[in-house]
């Protein structure tokens, strides 16, 4: 126990370095941001219930493992984003896609974890990935985003994962308890978890900074002469886990979407249908696959971000 604890604060130091060396900011503002109730009631969340996942992951191993240190990443990521919103001006929506690429990055790499050759281990592998999708609940920018409100969209984010979370439930039932505790403790980490975490906290979504620094959004860089351009970043990210059979000549996803629309000053969740109760995972007749819908321009997104 101990050992864990000085891991955790340890953890929490590097953290508090790498944000006061690179982000601009004064170190002790950052220290009153990371000693906010709201962040300490982040670690607690964690260290209560990711905890638990990491654990039963340690000893189940391989793939199973894999994907949980990314489901750690991921909450890691978004308490630095939660730790920076508090020294940060809200942002345009070119400026939130910069402030959430940290998060955008693990996701997009749980989302690799599903594609290619089918592992003996895909439930588990989509239970993760997809239950990742609730932590953009951070994203949340008022009614008008195209998102629903943030306790709501944790709710709609693990329907999805449970979908597949179910699948493991039955699949172990008398096969390996270990895999079944571990699919209870992922959902445990979002209902109540994250969940009710952001209900105390954030259930208008996160409260920027009046007097913060301002987030812009990267340049584009001009490509080195004489070099080929660098291959496309892989499919998948904070916003979307998109089948792995969309053809790679189609048009972009994911968050590479995202950023078009942005760039183009179009809402993000423009020109998509609206979800009827019937839609959604818990309520599908057939009970197959992942849920998908079809933007305009053939753009296809999670339902959890529609409305």
């Amino acid at each position: 126990m101990e050992d864990k604890l000085v891991q955790r604060l340890e953890a929490a130091v590097a953290r508090l370095e790498a944000l006061s060396g690179g982000g601009g900011v004064d170190g002790g503002g950052v220290a009153d941001a990371a000693s906010d109730p709201s962040v300490v009631a982040f670690d607690d969340m964690t260290g209560q219930y990711l905890s638990r996942v990491s654990t039963v992951a340690g000893k189940i191993g391989g793939q199973v493992l894999d994907v949980t240190k990314l489901i750690e990443q991921a909450f890691s990521a978004q308490k630095d984003l939660l730790i920076k919103v508090k020294q940060t001006q809200k942002p345009d929506l070119a400026g939130l896609a910069e402030f959430l690429k940290p998060l955008n990055e693990v996701i997009t790499k749980a989302n690799a974890m599903t594609e290619g050759r089918r592992s003996d281990f895909f439930n588990q592998l989509k239970a993760a990935t997809d239950s990742l999708t609730a932590l953009a609940w951070i994203a949340y920018t008022g009614k008008d985003c195209g998102m629903s409100m943030p306790i709501a969209h944790v709710e709609e984010s693990w329907q999805m994962a449970e979908f597949y979370n179910n699948k493991i439930l039955v699949e172990y039932k008398n096969k390996d308890p270990n895999h079944v505790e571990w699919a209870k403790a992922l959902k445990e980490l979002y209902l109540p978890g994250l969940r009710d975490y952001v209900k105390s906290h954030y259930p208008l979504g996160p409260v920027w900074s009046a007097t913060g620094k301002k987030v812009t959004s990267a340049p584009s860089k001009a490509p080195t002469p004489g070099r080929p351009a660098p291959p496309p970043p892989p499919s998948g990210s904070l916003f979307s886990s998109e089948s792995s059979k969309a053809s790679s000549s189609g048009p972009k996803v994911g968050m590479s979407a995202v950023f078009q629309e942005i760039s183009s000053g179009k809402p993000v969740t423009a020109g998509l249908r609206k979800v009827t109760d019937d839609m959604k995972a818990k309520n599908r007749a057939d009970r197959t696959g992942v849920l998908l819908l079809v933007k305009k321009k053939a753009v296809l997104l999670h339902l959890r971000f529609l409305k």
